[in-house]
């Protein structure tokens, strides 16, 4: 039974979520706030569940021996070191429509807020004041919204302000001409576009290198004089103390802020200035939004743990619950394709290609190439340096190309995958299928046939195709007390090359090896691990 460490508040429901799929939870609301405790303790679990009062530290996630899953309740994950889970094999994942909802509605009623000035008025009101003349507001209808950031948050934004009469404009580089007709904004290429047109300018994107301190003094000074600028996305991406010069020579009209650099935010060069409206980051905080991604990230985190599926991973390909069962023997076959590969390639790899053929190519691809790669590179970078997570960053950082080809059925096998490894040196091959009894065979090596269900340990051989060295690997093998459990034979053509895989019960060691290879029909042998 996997066993997860809820160690934010998460509601009752969602711990009942995890009961409910067989996984034990341990709920201890407080202990993200001592990471020292959490540190200690991090080892005995296979899921941790999070909210942003959890840091997962590199040095946290170094004492994680067991951990598979991180879940981040919400959309952030600012407060775990993505880089560091992925070198462990961890799955990092958080639930982005859980709260865009909600998030999106304050932004809006933030635009109002500032447009209106409504929180100025309350307190002047409520003090015995009648100060008509003094909160001239501005109307929405009809005005510009510069959006930044047009995913999922962004898109509701949109189709609040279109409801209420606005034109939008959207800069994302990532946003496509055919989704932004779609969504029924218009796209700009130009970040200064935006700036230059907008009336209200409200930002939905992550905090990255990328883009802290997007909005700096420059560009602060590019905005349509008069603007109002709206941030309920991360703090840190616009220069606050340049807002606030803006606000007093009037460049911006008015600001309203949930999020800030420094959270808790006790001091702002924002706080105390007129029409400026500032919350303490708010955006998530409704009743709905907190129990929806609670029970999200208790879904998605039970399905991984139980049945494989990865929803909604940051640095992992998704699997949902319905594709893992039958991707299940395929990344079991690509596993030992690539491990067979790895071990038998001795020079710098350059470049490898998979050929995915029949049905197997209707399949979700990507966690079958993440793990041909990740056994590709094992015996390679070492056991504990590469897996499913990483592979693609391990082989990019390589210079490992990987290129990926579907084809229809051909030859004697409707459905198998053949991995094409090129080094400095050759250009090897080696393919597989699925047998009815749902177990992976080696049906192919090097362009020749033959039928091999890989085994814990194997030996493989290349040598010459002369009458008797069946015998004599056997004799060979005999005297060294190892017992064969199956024998695959194949070669290019009689007199030719060929090759000898064997499935043995004990491991061949350097110095059986050695006496293998010294045969003289031998031209090389390698002993595999599986």
């Amino acid at each position: 039974m996997p066993k997860v460490l809820i160690s934010d508040k998460l509601s009752d429901a969602a711990v009942q979520i995890f009961r409910d799929n067989g996984v034990e939870v341990d709920f201890q609301p407080d202990l993200g706030k001592d990471p020292a405790k959490l540190a200690e303790v991090i080892g005995q679990y296979d899921g941790l569940a999070i909210r942003s009062a959890t840091k997962v530290t590199a040095e946290m996630v170094a004492k994680a021996d067991k951990l598979k899953v991180v879940g981040r309740a919400g959309i952030g994950v600012d407060n775990v070191d993505i880089p560091a889970a992925s070198a462990r094999g961890i799955v990092v994942m958080n639930t982005p429509f859980g709260n865009s909802i909600t998030t999106a509605e304050h932004a809006i009623a933030m635009m109002f807020a500032v447009a209106r000035q409504i929180p100025a008025a309350d307190v002047s009101t409520q003090a015995g004041k009648w100060e008509k003349s003094r909160f001239m507001g501005s109307e929405i209808t009809g005005k510009v919204l510069g959006l930044i950031g047009a995913g999922n948050i962004g898109s509701v934004v949109a189709s609040r302000a279109l409801g209420l009469r606005m034109k939008v404009v959207a800069y994302d580089p990532f946003l496509s001409a055919d989704r932004a007709v779609e969504m029924g904004v218009e796209k700009v290429e130009a970040l200064e576009d935006v700036l230059a047109r907008a009336d209200f300018i409200t930002l939905h994107l992550p905090k990255t290198e990328k883009t802290a301190n997007l909005l700096s003094a420059e560009r602060i000074a590019q905005m349509k004089p008069g603007a109002r600028l709206i941030n309920c996305a991360r703090g840190g991406l616009v220069d606050e103390v340049a807002v606030a010069e803006a606000l007093k020579s009037g460049q911006l009209a008015g600001a309203a802020f949930d999020v800030f650099a420094v959270e808790p935010a006790k001091d702002s060069p924002l706080f105390g200035l007129p029409n400026v409206v500032c919350t303490p980051h708010l955006g998530a905080s409704t009743a709905e939004a907190q129990e929806n991604v609670a029970l999200q990230v208790a879904e998605q985190m039970s399905d991984y743990l139980v049945r494989g599926a990865v929803a909604n991973a940051l640095n992992a390909p998704s699997v949902t619950a319905e594709e893992a069962p039958v991707l299940k023997p395929w990344i079991e076959l690509c596993e030992r394709l690539g491990g067979f590969a790895g071990q038998v390639t001795e020079s710098p790899i350059s470049q490898i290609e998979i050929e995915y053929v029949g049905r197997v190519g209707d399949l979700n691809l990507k966690p079958l190439t993440s793990a041909l790669t990740a056994s590709l590179l094992k015996p390679l970078v070492g056991e504990g340096g590469v897996n499913m997570v990483s592979a693609p960053i391990v082989a990019r950082e390589r210079g490992i190309k990987i290129a990926e080809t579907r084809k229809d059925a051909q030859g004697a096998f409707g459905s198998y995958v053949r991995l094409i490894v090129t080094t400095e040196a050759q250009t090897r091959s080696v393919a597989g299928t699925i047998y009815s009894d749902g177990r992976p065979r080696f049906i192919q090596i090097k362009g020749i046939n033959l039928e091999a269900e890989p085994a814990a340990h194997m030996l493989y051989t290349t040598n010459a195709d002369e009458p008797g060295y069946i015998g004599a690997l056997g004799t060979a093998l005999g005297t060294l007390n190892i017992n064969i459990a199956t024998f695959a034979l194949g070669r290019s053509a009689k007199g030719d090359e060929a090759i000898a895989l064997l499935g043995v019960d004990e491991p061949v060691s350097e110095d059986m090896l050695a006496r293998i290879a010294r045969l003289p029909q031998v031209h090389q042998a390698k002993a595999l691990r599986f």
